[in-house]
């Protein structure tokens, strides 16, 4: 984003200064704050953690986002939280820390697709293991999914920070459409917000049906 222009050439000139040695170079407050972060930071975004029935118009209403088109069933459009990502191997298993959200996020992701129905149960076998040390991961909400979105692909073609695994395109989250039974996705293919649709027995979608888990918890 134009805003942030300046912002990013500090850092990196900071950065190229730095790997060139010799006389200590000062940072900027903008590097220091991403490369020592804290769950202490000043600066955090609370987002919604409980999940609610949503309609289309209450989701395309959602803070801390930038739509660029609004769609009968959804968005497309990034988010405007600046992230502050950390990679961090626990018990030897990935995590990434976003500071900003003060949100932990399984890095990878399922393997494989998996369907509405069994998303819960995988998730509760990675409870019942204690991935990473923790035992309260679950499906984000739909603020938290779409807090992931990107503005420009930077992950292969996806809208998704270079720190997470690239496979999964789709992702559920905990959140319905008001009024049914379908549950809100986030695209990063597309870089949107989509609610999932049903036809008589056929679960149908932009994805088809390669929608996975990428499970979250909120950091204390």
């Amino acid at each position: 984003p134009i805003e942030d222009l300046e912002k990013t050439i500090e850092t990196i000139s900071y950065r190229f200064l730095k790997n060139l040695g010799g006389e200590e170079v000062s940072a900027p407050d903008s590097v220091v704050s991403r490369e020592e972060p804290s769950y202490g930071s000043a600066i955090s975004t609370k987002l919604r953690s409980s999940y609610r029935d949503l309609s289309v118009s209450q989701v395309q209403s959602m803070p801390n986002m930038s739509i660029r088109a609004k769609l009968k069933k959804g968005f497309l459009g990034h988010s405007t939280i600046n992230h502050n990502y950390e990679m961090k191997p626990i018990n030897g298993e990935k995590v990434v820390i976003d500071h900003a959200t003060r949100l932990m996020w399984h890095q990878n992701g399922s393997d494989e697709y998996i369907k509405r129905k069994k998303a819960q149960k995988w998730i509760a076998d990675l409870n019942k293991e204690g991935y990473a040390g923790y035992n309260n991961w679950r499906l984000p909400t739909i603020e938290e999914a779409a807090s992931l979105l990107e503005p420009v692909r930077r992950n292969g073609d996806l809208y998704i920070n270079l720190i997470f695994e690239y496979k999964q395109k789709w992702i559920w989250t905990g959140d319905k459409k008001h009024g049914s039974k379908s549950p809100w996705l986030v695209s990063f293919g597309d870089g949107a917000v989509y609610r999932h649709v049903r036809l008589g027995t056929i679960e149908v979608s932009n994805s088809y049906h390669s929608i996975y888990v990428r499970p979250v918890h909120s950091v204390e």
